[in-house]
């Protein structure tokens, strides 16, 4: 069975001629570059966002706004912006691609240029390096995740805080090969004591007799998605519970699904060689699917 992503989405060839916002200028692809001496390129010194347009509107904007803006202080990068003057560059980019529905964005920020190539914050003195990619992008899964335990962990707040949108992603990249090296989609990641805590991509559901189970949230992104699937349980009288649970509970759950801004839920059929549920998506998830497109629709 070959692998596929959480990430994957339909051939569109419009994403050839896309035009990419680059420090306040919208480029080509092909011309849409940055220097060999970059903070991001050189070391991974830089946050960012994805975000998802939907019948015209970004969802949940405010709220990926606020996280681009805070972890770029708790990284002691000055953005050189205010959140009024991303949002009016994400909107031109949007606005100069003719794009309505079914886009996704990545915007990104580093601490720009370095002077040398060594890694003190002190070298990049030209100032941030702000961009914006956003291209066509419908979902198209062909079939639920496959998921597989790596030894990787999402590691303590001291090292690097699995909470920030950071540039830098090999741990979760050595993850995902792990998870491919085995036969899998995605890797299913534990934290610090053992517990099951996220996937390299995205957060990590379960369903156990009618309630939906997640990780504590101490070792994972603070995803927005996931945020708002707790919400919407609350509010519709779903037991949704953030605790610490072991793959033994995870193998024998009822349903298990991701969560994210490019593919909202995404359901898993198998962990570790175990079929999940029935292997495809369950009643459960299908009812939050609802919930969650009728909250991006308000």
């Amino acid at each position: 069975m070959p692998q596929i992503t959480t990430h994957q989405a339909e051939d569109d060839a419009r994403n050839e001629d896309i035009l990419i916002w680059v420090n306040g200028a919208l480029l080509p692809r092909v011309e849409a570059t940055v220097s060999v001496y970059d903070s991001g390129f050189m070391l991974g010194d830089g946050v960012w966002e994805g975000l998802r347009l939907y019948n015209g509107r970004w969802a949940f904007l405010d709220e990926h706004i606020d996280r681009l803006f805070g972890a770029a202080k708790a990284i002691d990068l000055e953005i050189g912006l205010t959140p009024d003057q991303v949002i009016s560059a994400l909107l031109e980019t949007q606005n100069a691609n003719n794009m309505q529905s079914d886009a996704h964005a990545r915007l990104m920020v580093t601490r720009g240029v370095k002077a040398r190539p060594f890694q003190h914050p002190a070298l990049s003195r030209s100032g941030p390096t702000i961009v914006i990619i956003m291209e066509h992008s419908r979902p198209a899964l062909p079939r639920p995740i496959r998921l597989a335990t790596v030894p990787h962990i999402r590691g303590l707040p001291m090292t690097q805080d699995p909470k920030l949108n950071s540039h830098s992603k090999l741990n979760c990249i050595l993850a995902c090969n792990a998870a491919e090296k085995a036969g899998a989609d995605e890797a299913l990641m534990l934290d610090v004591h053992g517990f099951v805590n996220t996937t390299n991509a995205c957060n990590f559901f379960i369903v156990r007799k009618g309630q939906f189970w997640t990780s504590t949230g101490d070792y994972c992104m603070n995803g927005i998605t996931r945020a708002k699937v707790i919400d919407l349980c609350r509010a519709n009288d779903i037991p949704v519970f953030e605790r610490n649970f072991s793959l033994v509970d995870t193998y024998s759950a009822d349903e298990a699904f991701l969560t994210g801004t490019f593919g909202a839920q995404t359901p898993v059929g198998e962990i570790d060689g175990r079929v999940i549920g029935t292997g495809q998506i369950g009643p459960m998830t299908e009812r939050l699917r609802s919930l969650y497109k009728a909250l991006v629709a308000q």
